[in-house]
């Protein structure tokens, strides 16, 4: 059964809200994630909360008392509680109706089958929670078969990450390397690297995209490492008509890979 915690004494909250700080939470391999949509898209991926804290006045709502039941079913803990505490964990004033703390879920290159999609996302050094969730968000809407992080990014599992997500964490595979175990990983197999870049003349449009195409996206203050651009495949540009000299790193991930999606469902634009 649910038990009713209303003390923001309690060391369960003050656990709950202290994996909002990046060392406690890679310490406690755990992370929150907030909102009903969210959780349960989550336990629809087979993900369910270790911890669930919700509203008492929300324990009516069906999509909320079936959460709480297979959370506890699974072993968890269920838990209703007042909106100021929801409030103290999200570190929002209208808190959503449901907080869960999740186990991490780390993968590796090994986990990863290449053969599962046509389109693959790559970020390096990505720094932004916001520009790191609206591109898990343009993954899973294009289908990607996941998103590899290279180098010191924005860890995926903070709150502001998790957040922009809006979802996506939980059915687009994650996994975090350096760069020379992921040219290693990619030369082993099937998939053309294709870096988005301002310093060449092929046009975005213009270029031919082979099955599995990997998107790679630099940082977005200082683009990608010359050397990073030089083990590319392929350096195409998004032209750039007015006085920007960029586009936003997520935005141009999404341009670049509908363009792709596109292509390879055989509405190609290049010629």
């Amino acid at each position: 059964m649910p038990r009713e915690i209303t003390a923001f004494s309690n060391p369960l909250v003050k656990y709950a809200r202290e994996l909002r700080d990046k060392k406690h939470r890679r310490g406690a391999r755990q992370f929150m994630a907030e909102g009903l949509r969210i959780l349960t898209e989550a336990r629809d991926t087979g993900r369910l909360p270790r911890i669930l804290f919700y509203a008492a006045g929300n324990a009516d709502h069906p999509l909320v008392h079936a959460l709480s039941i297979d959370v506890e079913m699974a072993g968890g803990e269920s838990i209703h509680t007042t909106p100021d505490i929801l409030s103290k964990l999200s570190g929002k004033d209208n808190p959503q109706a449901v907080v869960g703390v999740f186990d991490e879920f780390d993968r590796t290159l090994a986990d990863l089958d290449r053969g599962t999609s046509g389109i693959w996302l790559v970020a390096e050094r990505l720094r932004d929670p916001g520009n790191l969730g609206t591109i898990l968000r343009t993954a899973d809407a294009v289908g990607a078969g996941g998103l590899i992080l290279i180098g010191e990014c924005v860890d995926p599992f903070s709150v502001e990450a998790v957040r922009a997500s809006m979802g996506a964490l939980f059915t687009i595979p994650v996994v975090r390397s350096e760069w020379a175990p992921f040219l290693d990983w990619l030369r082993e197999g099937p998939g053309q690297l294709v870096g988005l870049s301002l310093d060449t003349e092929h046009d975005y449009r213009a270029a031919r995209y082979e099955t599995p195409t990997f998107l790679l996206t630099g940082n977005e203050a200082q683009g990608m490492p010359a050397d990073y651009a030089a083990a590319c495949d392929l350096l195409v540009k998004i032209p750039m008509l007015g006085k920007a000299d960029s586009l936003n790193a997520a935005v141009a991930t999404a341009v670049m890979a509908y363009e792709v999606l596109a292509q390879q469902r055989g509405g190609s634009s290049a010629t």
